[in-house]
C-alpha cells in the first residue's frame, strides 16, 4: 500500500497528520508522534464508531 497522509488541519501543512504506511499508522508531527499497528488502529476506529469514544 502506498503512503496515505491526511492533515488534521486541511488549511495548512504545519499541523499534525495521520499517515498510513504499510502496517503502521503514524499520528502527530515531528517528535510528537504516536505509531499504531493496524490492529491498534482498528480498535481505535471501532471505539469511535461504537460511541465509546467521542468529542471532548
Amino acid at each position: 500500500m502506498e503512503k496515505l497522509a491526511i492533515s488534521l488541519c486541511p488549511s495548512c501543512t504545519a499541523c499534525p497528520e495521520v499517515a498510513i504506511e504499510g502496517d503502521y499508522i503514524r499520528i502527530g508531527e515531528a517528535e510528537n508522534t504516536v505509531v499504531l499497528q493496524k490492529q491498534e488502529w482498528n480498535v481505535l476506529v471501532d471505539l469511535i464508531r461504537s460511541g465509546q469514544l467521542g468529542s471532548v
